[in-house]
């Protein structure tokens, strides 16, 4: 059982696809590498089709705690607030909106089946105007029909089943075994729009090549 999909196995989801738009979407998914909270939320006029590029759109929520009573911060294990002592059993909390934008380039092929279809069927200003529980329906359908087995964590070895962010995934560990060094990794943490180098660093040791070189490099001249 494998932990990753490979670039074949993706070009068999596509080809499983029953639409033209869910083939897309497939194809977006692996080729932009982008969240399918990401993908649902692109627009017509996000794609600039003559740099050959995608505007994303990554928000992210987090809840913001403070004092009723003198509206200090405070943090989910404070019982009593550090600056007036007031009991934190009422808190406000306060939800923080984190807009990030990044600007991704788009290979040709998939720009030309991207303005083909935004010319022919998009029916608003949505690419994929469906909710997040029907793309991962059809994702899930296409490896069914493609006959594509379910995946192992090679963290935990739980078996779990192919779901959008698993393109997600084959395009990181497909970028790192055809290039690991130093250059590559900023570029994909850039192209992932990770906040954390070390979350974009587990592909490079799932890829395994520069582990690899380097054990190899300890038997050199050993026999």
């Amino acid at each position: 059982m494998k932990a990753y999909l490979e670039p074949e196995d993706v070009k068999h989801l596509e080809e499983a696809a029953v639409t033209s738009r869910d083939g897309l979407l497939i194809r977006l998914l692996f080729r932009l590498a982008c969240r399918i909270s990401e993908a649902l939320a692109i627009c017509v006029g996000d794609v600039d089709f003559t740099r050959g590029t995608i505007t994303i759109l990554h928000l992210k929520r987090r809840a913001k705690l403070s004092c009723t009573r003198c509206r200090a911060r405070l943090g989910k294990r404070h019982h009593f607030c550090p600056e007036c002592g007031e009991e934190t059993s009422a808190t406000a909390t306060q939800q923080l909106e984190h807009r990030r934008v990044r600007t991704l380039p788009l290979d040709s092929d998939t720009l030309n089946m991207l303005a083909n279809f935004i010319e022919t069927e998009a029916k608003t200003n949505l690419i994929f105007d469906i909710n997040r529980h029907r793309a991962w329906q059809i994702v899930r359908d296409c490896s069914r029909r493609a006959g594509l087995p379910d995946l192992v964590n090679p963290e935990t070895g739980t078996v779990r089943g192919i779901s959008p962010h698993r393109l997600r995934d084959a395009f990181s560990v497909h970028a790192m075994k055809l290039d690991d060094s130093g250059d590559a990794l900023r570029l994909l943490q850039e192209h992932l729009g990770h906040a954390s180098f070390n979350t974009t660093a587990k592909y490079r040791k799932v890829a395994g090549e520069e582990h690899r070189r380097w054990y190899n490099h300890l038997w050199v001249g050993i026999t």
